[in-house]
């Protein structure tokens, strides 16, 4: 939300339509950059979104959900590698806009852990590289393995790959015995992006979007020559493993000793207006840099801070990445065209003049939603500014010379989906998204639910992507998911087509056959159920255990005042909109249909539930009182970090009741109910038991 007047002005059902919207397109967008390098929107676009996000998280916390983006990393890895799990998470970075920003971040730190003004709190900025994040392991200082951050607990093995890059050492110097993993990002440089696209424009071959686009492109290559073949290199920017020193800056150092390449323009940094003045100075030289940066990051330099900081749901409390400017350019709207999602969302895309805009020529922008484009005044025929931040598809900033009188008229939302049936199109009151109400019959839609069927978090078919979905779908080879489980019946049918022999049909029909078992939060997300993310359906998974359970319980949870629908609500992380959004999908007769076709053919493999030696895992547990040895958020944060569930209130779901100094009615309700209450001392006994 961009002032304060909307917060107030803001309904709660306002703000989980449009949390819902953001979360939509949050995800979409998030697929396309990490999971397939190929960005829809700019840097800056995508930060404004997520901004908004958590915006709205902040006014309305009930909208924070472990299903929301705000809860996630990256994107699932690539069905083409092996996948290696992080020993540890590898998480995105919380985002800093503005000089403010930077001061409240130092600000929360100095909360958090609960210094004295009089406490320095020094800070280690470095250029935020626009590249690949990428983990090697070392063994006895020999390099051993390589992975990408994937979707930060999983990534793909990229081991042979990243032999090639320049800046990562295959031995170690120095280094102490045993297991050493180091973190990095890897880039091309500009020079030698323009090089390679000059090569690929004479060859013939795909001409890269820009250098992140490029190093992302060429590292993950099932075919290590052509990786072998790129200019690619690695800045290191973290160890992660191993002994370290006391600081993050001794960290670098000592990386450079070992002999990994770490940027020369990083600095270590006492005050925040130090902070500003590297910001200062690295956006001034940007220009200048032979590799492309979209930030600066701003660290905690102590590591015990660091720990005792530890993390959200997706990003560190001790770091923040300060986003550097967009870069802008002037051209024409042409046209708006409208874009049909899985659920109906109507996309309003402008085609644009194609403009140069940072070495980048871009000629689509995605608009959002029809307020957006009321709120700009955007027309068909404007001269627009647009900007970006690194990728392809631009952000239209303003508009010029609004006051021309010979104007188009005001652009009008689309009363009818475009598909060739016509559909209706309606908007529900307080949603921020027209719909088209045709469901599956609009051919829009059962496309593109067939898209995230078989998309690489879900099914992950290999050989059916986006075009053989939609030719498939033309050609009546398939209509409706289950459909894809019958191809082997057709194969004469597949043979005839143009372009596939024996060998891409049989291929083919091996990976549809390598799928008929799947796990069941991967079966549930495959749906397409509105709002429902891969971290919601893990929830939904690991509640009831197995597929034919789950049926059951929608089934008596349409009843809107039985058992089954308060237990579907209460889920911690699916609430009633979620839970409305899946029973409504459950009330659709060919939605049911197709779940018993897919029961026909499938092995839905029972929900893997997780298991930890966290004496207090999975237990809901209450600070009250005061805490004297902590700070009430890192308590809570160690909390979360074991497993348990944090809860401002008491009731007859608490476990266990930390009490401090001070602790009133909250104590004596804990007391009442039988419920078991230790002091801070207690607590920090049963944290650091765990830990050790």
């Amino acid at each position: 939300m961009s002032d304060s007047q909307d917060k107030v002005e803001l309904t709660l059902a306002q703000a989980k339509a449009k949390h819902n919207f953001l979360a939509v397109e949050i995800r979409l967008h998030a697929k396309a950059y990490y999971g397939s390098d190929d960005p829809t929107i700019t840097d800056t676009q995508y930060d404004a979104l997520f901004k908004d996000l958590l915006s709205l998280e902040a006014d309305f916390p009930e909208l924070a959900t472990q299903d929301s983006p705000s809860a996630e990393v990256g994107a699932a890895p690539s069905s083409g590698f092996a996948k290696i799990t992080h020993r540890h998470p590898m998480l995105s970075l919380a985002n800093a806009l503005n000089p403010q920003d930077v001061s409240d971040f130092s600000g929360r730190i100095d909360r958090f852990l609960g210094l004295e003004e009089t406490r320095q709190l020094a800070f280690v900025a470095e250029p935020k590289i626009d590249g690949l994040s990428a983990s090697l392991i070392y063994q006895d200082g020999l390099y051993v393995q390589g992975a990408t951050r994937g979707d930060g607990r999983v990534g793909e093995d990229i081991t042979k790959n990243l032999k090639s890059v320049a800046g990562i050492a295959h031995q170690l110097t120095g280094t102490p015995a045993g297991r050493v993993e180091i973190r990095g990002e890897v880039y091309m440089a500009k020079s030698d992006f323009l090089a390679l696209n000059a090569h690929q424009a004479e060859i013939g071959g795909k001409i890269f979007a820009n250098p992140r686009n490029a190093a992302a492109g060429s590292l993950r290559q099932l075919d290590i020559s052509i990786t072998a073949s790129r200019p690619l290199r690695f800045f290191a920017y973290a160890q992660a493993d191993g002994p370290l020193p006391p600081t993050h800056w001794e960290t670098l150092a000592q990386m450079r000793q070992w002999g990994l390449a770490v940027n020369e323009l990083t600095q270590r940094c006492d005050t925040v207006e130090a902070l500003l003045d590297v910001y200062n100075g690295i956006l001034q030289a940007r220009a200048t840099l032979d590799y492309e940066i979209d930030g600066v990051v701003y660290k905690v330099d102590r590591l015990d801070y660091q720990n005792r900081l530890g993390a959200v749901a997706r990003a560190p409390r001790w770091a923040i990445a300060h986003k550097l400017p967009a870069e802008q350019a002037e051209t024409q709207l042409t046209k708006i065209d409208i874009q049909v999602g899985r659920t109906g969302a109507l996309t309003p895309v402008a085609r644009l003049d194609p403009v140069s805009v940072g070495g980048v020529v871009v000629a689509n922008a995605t608009l959002h939603n029809e307020d957006e484009i009321a709120r700009k005044d955007i027309r068909v025929g404007d001269r627009v500014v647009i900007q970006r931040a690194g990728d392809v598809i631009p952000q239209i900033v303003s508009v010029l010379d609004q006051s021309r009188s010979d104007r188009n008229a005001p652009w009008q939302p689309p009363t009818t989906c475009p598909c060739p049936l016509k559909t209706p199109t309606a908007r529900d009151e307080g949603e921020a998204v027209r719909r088209c109400t045709g469901d599956l019959d609009c051919p829009f839609q059962a496309v593109e639910r067939l898209k995230h069927f078989v998309s690489r978090g879900a099914f992950d078919i290999e050989g059916l992507g986006a075009t053989n979905v939609e030719t498939f779908y033309e050609d009546g080879l398939i209509k409706t998911p289950a459909d894809i489980f019958d191809l082997a019946e057709r194969r004469d049918e597949l043979l005839a087509r143009e372009g596939w022999g024996n060998t891409s049909v049989d291929n083919l029909l091996a990976a549809i056959e390598a799928r008929r078992e799947i796990g069941f939060e991967r079966f549930i997300y495959a749906l397409g159920i509105r709002h429902i993310g891969q971290a919601s359906a893990r929830l939904l998974a690991q509640h009831y255990a197995e597929n034919d359970q789950w049926r059951g319980a929608m089934d008596a949870a349409q009843d809107r005042e039985g058992a089954a629908y308060l237990e579907l609500e209460s889920i911690d992380g699916i609430g009633p909109a979620m839970a409305n959004d899946i029973l409504a999908y459950m009330s659709v007769k060919k939605n049911r249909n197709e779940l018993d076709r897919h029961g026909q053919k499938l092995t839905i493999l029972a929900a893997q539930l997780p298991t930890s030696s966290s004496p207090i895992s999975g237990k809901v547990i209450v600070f009250t009182g005061t805490l004297e040895k902590m700070t009430r958020p890192e308590a809570k944060a160690k909390a979360q970090s074991m497993g348990a569930k944090v809860s401002d209130s008491v009731s007859k779901k608490t476990d266990l009741i930390v009490a401090g100094p001070g602790a009133g009615s909250k104590r004596k309700k804990a007391e009442a109910l039988g419920i078991e209450i230790i002091d801070e001392d207690a607590w920090i006994t049963l944290a650091n038991a765990t830990l050790n």
